[in-house]
């Protein structure tokens, strides 16, 4: 099992950047693939990012790729979400998320999540 905390969030005007991290307990991080999701008002949860257990897979929404970049430090136990020319379209709540099946693709299951941190960005 894995616990997740999530940092970084913060409000922004729109161009600016953040850098959310995901810090995760436990000895196995390693072998979890991880994402980042997003949950804007009113909206269902959407996928943003997610990275393989190694790090040598990375996969995007539409709406981010070229703007944000997934990164992760196995022996920090953490993962990074740089976001880069935000929009006021980029506001939510994001979320990080570990997959046990560590591929993190479209055949991932997100069995753990964190509390979310907010993300506004201002026009």
């Amino acid at each position: 099992q894995v616990q997740l905390a999530e940092s970084g969030g913060g409000l922004v005007q729109a161009g600016g950047s953040l850098r959310l991290s995901c810090a995760a307990s436990g000895r196995t991080f390693s072998s979890y693939g991880m994402g980042w999701f997003r949950q804007a008002p009113g909206k269902e949860r959407e996928f943003v990012a997610s990275i393989s257990w190694s790090g040598s897979s990375t996969y995007y929404a539409d709406s981010v790729k070229g703007r944000f970049t997934i990164s992760r430090d196995n022996a920090k136990n953490t993962v990074y979400l740089q976001m880069n020319s935000l929009k006021p379209e980029d506001t939510a709540v994001y979320y990080c998320a570990a997959d046990p099946r560590a591929q993190a693709d479209q055949h991932a299951r997100w069995d753990y999540w964190g509390q979310g941190t907010q993300v506004t960005v201002s026009s």
